[in-house]
């Protein structure tokens, strides 16, 4: 696959606008209106809008960066796109990419989750639908399939998405004769202008309808909930998002349908602190566990583990459990699990504890004092990394 950055003829410093004016020259130049359905040119407008597609994306494109085509495929924000990636990105998918974000050739940018950009002969997108998905950190941790219901506006049942109450269906719009334009020629001293203005009749849409379907009122369309399964990655957090392509709202009188945009949402577990693709967590032991050493069970997100804790432990020491973090999005394995120790001291002593902790007073040496800045966690846990 080629360089997306040497595709829009952009350096690898361009900025958001850059980009998006080297794409819309691209698009404009390869457009298939303007190329009658060369498929060369069909080839080079879905190329530059993939490019575009990942590269108008930070995180996207920081993968991109960082591991080229692959980290394109795996980036936080899209999971490459929902379902299949970049790869073989589609026709139709380009044209909705391409209307979403100028309108077409005359202009006016499309929000995200709006969609209804309307095509060229008056189809128009149905719009796109968000949904928000809450995982907890162990579905993180394995990635998995879920179920969602979604509600939206599918074909009416009674004229198939039509909007007609008979058989003859839309009948062409006489006022643009279907081109969903109104054009007129203006003349002046500095030459010949011709504007173009939606038809005022069709609604841009170039039909009409004569006889509207009872059950939808015309629009072909209808309310309906449905089930569809959703793939999560393993390593997601919050606010990455997953596109399912043509899942969303049927566009009116048979246009075709938006996208849904699953917004991830991540619980918070308490036992847990998480630092991208590492875990922490606080564990409390007591004196005779710091000084002998132990064994203990604690939790991770794959199960209950025992961990050693050596003699002679000090509090906010981080003992480290390799691999037992989230996996990274990008690929490359797991994050690690960091164990900080915490000291319990007693509030509260039995007569016998106070007799032998007076007993251990007497016998153990002076308590060592530390100079300089006291080490932070992080700094340990750069420590632990580095061992």
């Amino acid at each position: 696959m080629r360089d997306y950055y040497e595709i829009l003829g952009v350096g690898r410093d361009a900025d958001g606008e850059a980009v998006k004016k080297a794409y819309r020259k691209l698009a404009l130049q390869y457009h298939p209106d303007r190329n009658g359905g060369d498929k060369d040119a069909e080839d080079m407008f879905k190329e530059a809008t993939e490019a575009y597609e990942v590269l108008r994306d930070a995180e996207k494109r920081a993968g991109y960066d960082r591991y080229g085509h692959a980290g394109a495929r795996g980036a936080a924000g899209g999971f490459g796109g929902g379902g299949g990636g970049f790869a073989g990105f589609g026709f139709e998918e380009a044209l909705n990419v391409f209307m979403r974000d100028f309108g077409g050739f005359g202009g006016g940018v499309e929000d995200l989750f709006g969609g209804g950009a309307r095509r060229r002969g008056g189809v128009q997108r149905g719009k796109d639908l968000r949904v928000k998905l809450e995982l907890t950190l162990a579905e993180v941790a394995t990635g998995v399939r879920r179920a969602i219901k979604i509600k939206s506006l599918d074909a009416c049942s009674v004229c198939t998405g039509s909007g007609s109450a008979d058989a003859a269906g839309p009948a062409v719009c006489e006022a643009c004769q279907g081109q969903g334009q109104i054009r007129r020629v203006q003349r002046s001293v500095f030459g010949q202008f011709v504007s173009a203005t939606v038809c005022p009749t069709c609604q841009g849409e170039g039909k009409v309808i004569r006889n509207p379907c009872k059950a939808c009122h015309g629009d072909g369309r209808e309310r309906a909930e449905r089930t569809v399964e959703v793939e999560i990655p393993a390593g997601v957090s919050s606010d990455n998002y997953l596109t399912l392509r043509g899942q969303g709202n049927v566009g009116p009188r048979g246009g075709p349908r938006g996208d849904v945009v699953v917004v991830i949402e991540v619980e918070e577990d308490a036992r847990f602190l998480r630092e991208g693709s590492d875990l922490v967590y606080d564990m409390g032991i007591s004196f005779s566990q710091a000084a002998l050493g132990a064994e203990l069970e604690i939790p991770t997100v794959y199960g209950a583990e025992t961990v050693r804790i050596p003699a002679g432990t000090q509090g906010g020491e981080v003992l480290t459990l390799r691999g037992r973090g989230l996996p990274s999005l990008q690929g490359g394995g797991r994050g690690d699990q960091h164990v900080r120790v915490h000291v319990w001291t007693p509030s509260a002593l039995t007569p016998e504890q106070q007799e032998l902790f007076q007993r251990l007073a007497e016998l153990e040496g002076p308590v060592p004092r530390g100079e300089g800045k006291r080490q932070g966690f992080w700094e340990k846990v750069k420590g632990a990394f580095a061992a």
